[in-house]
């Protein structure tokens, strides 16, 4: 349904931008976004709130947790469980809120599993010499603990290519408003609505994901194709540009803009390009 929110699960390497990004996007965006709760048995820190920045459990209360299979997700680390609560996830998707989950990208694998339409997007630095840069510069960690997290970050590099949208956070604001278009996008093509209105969907989306049989089927090279190609176009209709499909005053620009590549009017040439 249209009503219901996106989950966006945000990996990245340490460095990378991940956390300002973030809170950019929610006060840009008030309303849309929260960032996930993360259930923890952990002892509060000073200030912290119960359901407000963790959900504090024993770890008897988190082990049954576990077992009744109320966690998306969970992991051990410094001898503590740290888990993502499925109830609540749900809840605020059911909202209509997007759901911001910053995990590593195994549980973003795991994440995929338990819910097909989550959106993973990983968020990286322009270079290693960069992220380098960005780390040192927190002052906050040795160098032999930089060296360790670049080690690590290369490892992470190699699956990321899994992942559905990879953004170079060279920008804060542009890489913002990728995320919220890459959001936006989602909600639109995961829609009954639109499937029913778009039989070549299925094509479509198959295409998409490197897999239509249909040789008359324009290829595209990826999602982000569509999300930045919709994103283009829904701009240059708000500037005042003449609609290619039937539409009436109260469809939103990115509804006509996606309603336009489906239907072909407009052709994607390249990951940002369209005519």
């Amino acid at each position: 349904m249209s009503d219901k929110g996106i989950l966006i699960v945000l990996s990245g390497l340490s460095g990378a931008g991940k956390g300002t990004v973030v809170n950019r996007l929610i006060e840009k965006h008030p309303g849309e976004y929260v960032l996930s709760i993360s259930a923890t048995t952990r002892n509060p820190r000073e200030g912290e709130v119960d359901g407000r920045e963790y959900f504090f459990k024993t770890e008897s209360e988190f082990e049954s947790m576990i077992k009744k299979g109320d966690l998306l997700e969970h992991a051990r680390y410094v001898n503590n469980y740290y888990g993502t609560p499925k109830k609540w996830v749900l809840d605020q998707l059911g909202a209509n809120r997007n759901v911001i989950l910053e995990i590593d990208i195994q549980g973003g694998f795991q994440i995929k599993e338990l819910i097909p339409d989550a959106v993973l997007v990983f968020i990286n630095a322009p270079s290693m010499e960069e992220l380098r840069h960005r780390l040192e510069k927190r002052g906050t960690e040795s160098a032999e603990t930089i060296n360790e997290r670049i080690e690590r970050g290369k490892e992470e590099l190699v699956h990321a290519k899994k992942y559905d949208y990879v953004i170079i956070n060279v920008d804060v604001e542009k890489s913002v408003d990728m995320l919220h278009n890459i959001v936006s996008v989602n909600k639109e093509i995961r829609t009954g609505e639109r499937n029913m209105l778009h039989p070549s969907y299925t094509d479509l989306m198959n295409a998409v994901n490197g897999e239509s049989e249909n040789a008359e089927q324009p290829v595209v090279q990826s999602r982000y194709s569509i999300v930045m190609a919709a994103s283009k176009r829904a701009r240059q209709l708000v500037d005042g540009a003449e609609p290619l499909v039937d539409c009436d005053y109260t469809s939103k620009p990115l509804s006509v803009a996606i309603d336009e590549i489906y239907s072909q009017k407009v052709t994607i040439l390249g990951d940002d390009e369209e005519k």
